[in-house]
């Protein structure tokens, strides 16, 4: 999942990408509304975390033109103002879920992969493939019974490929999913990433699209 933070504050934003990062998920960071805007016009997000008050608007307000411009990203506000009416605005504006600062970066992880999982369709976080068993609320996969340890980049490309399950994703798609801004892209990354998801779940779990991607196996 490819992440657009948008927080003024130097060490929350630091905090959050941070601990995004560490899951396995790019996050390309901004604390100001015309450079997000600038970012979200040439990458297709997978979802928006939000400030309210940022030194040149109002989050709120970037929210509404987004919806306005028929860009349905997911998007959760992060702010401290934590009054109803505050609340009530940003949901109306079109968010998706709201979270008042100070709050717990394992709460924030736990909404975000809810969020994207409502979008992609299947909210219930259990997903069976054949014999591998995916628990995409707690990050615990099985394969017949047996549980299987992932790095958080071999999470974020087995999470890209079950979104849509039978679909193929491109390598660039994949690319995007576990780089962000500034970061170099190693030529056979995704090729690396695949193969060891492949020793760990079996041959045929991911299959290969030639010239086109990837997808899961049955």
């Amino acid at each position: 999942m490819r992440v657009l933070l948008i927080e003024d504050d130097q060490t929350l934003g630091e905090a959050v990408r941070d601990h995004i990062a560490a899951d396995g998920y790019a996050v390309d960071w901004f604390g100001r509304l015309d450079e997000a805007a600038e970012a979200l016009r040439g990458v297709p997000y997978d979802l928006i975390l939000l400030d309210l008050m940022l030194p040149d608007g109002r989050g709120v307000d970037f929210l509404r033109r987004l919806r306005r411009g028929g860009d349905v990203t997911p998007v959760i506000i992060l702010t401290a103002m934590d009054q109803i009416s505050s609340r009530i605005e940003g949901l109306n504006a079109g968010a998706d879920d709201y979270l008042v600062k100070p709050f717990d970066l394992s709460e924030l992880s736990a909404r975000l992969a809810a969020v994207a999982r409502r979008y992609s369709g299947n909210p219930n976080p259990i997903m069976t493939i054949g014999p591998i068993e995916i628990d995409q609320a707690l990050r615990v996969l099985t394969l017949n019974g047996r549980k299987i340890d992932l790095t958080g980049r071999e999470w974020a490309i087995l999470e890209r490929l079950v979104r849509r399950p039978g679909a193929t994703v491109s390598k660039s798609q994949l690319e995007d999913t576990l780089y962000d801004f500034g970061s170099e892209i190693e030529s056979n990354a995704v090729e690396v990433h695949v193969s060891r998801l492949r020793k760990k779940l079996g041959r045929d779990s991911i299959l290969t699209a030639r010239g086109l991607g990837y997808r899961m196996g049955k």
